[in-house]
């Protein structure tokens, strides 16, 4: 089932229609990923991996940090406790090597970097869903993260795919699972965000999550 971040009409969006709209651009022209500082690294390669339904959430008083290592740098995510299904079900993934070695396969300039899809196209999974409804009061603004879903999905649904906001405000209404924000390194989010891409959103150089690590404290 294909996993794609809804572009929705909204602050960032031109209009609807039949075709979707993208985010608008910056006014500078985005550099290269080479140019940026990105190391040059192979395409990451397809993972079939599945894994059974997690059933672990998030310790109540306890503060979980995902550190994010890529090609481009490392940044960190502090995982909300307002999600303890939601961030709990990422952990199982993380804690399974699930997300090493893969990649953000979409980025969008203003709106989103997107990663965490086996298949590396925006259309794999882990093989399950778990649903928990973020907070109706939740905006997405920079440096939030939160999980990608269909357009059918309910809402809060996540499987893998995770999104990292870049631009100011989204304009996104409250559907997709809220995973935590970034908290250290968003300069290497930028870094990513405004790496040159294809008309499939897809870098032209690759941007491979290395690892990601949870520490709990």
């Amino acid at each position: 089932m294909p996993v794609a971040l809804l572009l929705v009409c909204a602050l960032l969006l031109a209009a609807c229609g039949g075709e979707k709209e993208k985010a608008s651009s910056p006014t500078e022209t985005p550099a290269p990923a080479a140019e940026t500082g990105c190391e040059k690294v192979p395409a990451a390669k397809p993972k079939n991996v599945k894994v059974a339904k997690p059933t672990e959430k998030l310790k109540k008083g306890k503060t979980y940090v995902a550190r994010v290592l890529t090609n481009c740098g490392e940044f960190d995510i502090t995982l909300d406790p307002r999600s303890p299904r939601t961030g709990g079900s990422f952990k199982t993934l993380v804690d399974k090597r699930f997300y090493d070695g893969l990649s953000f396969h979409r980025i969008v300039a203003g709106f989103v970097i997107q990663g965490g899809d086996p298949e590396g196209d925006g259309n794999g999974g882990p093989g399950f869903q778990i649903v928990e409804p973020p907070p109706q009061d939740l905006s997405y603004s920079k440096g939030v993260v939160a999980m990608a879903k269909a357009e059918t999905d309910p809402a809060g649904t996540s499987e893998s795919q995770f999104f990292v906001v870049t631009g100011e405000d989204a304009g996104l209404p409250p559907d997709y699972a809220l995973l935590g924000k970034v908290t250290k390194g968003q300069d290497v989010v930028d870094k990513i965000g405004v790496a040159e891409v294809g008309p499939d959103e897809k870098p032209l150089q690759p941007i491979v999550i290395r690892q990601i690590r949870i520490t709990e404290s």
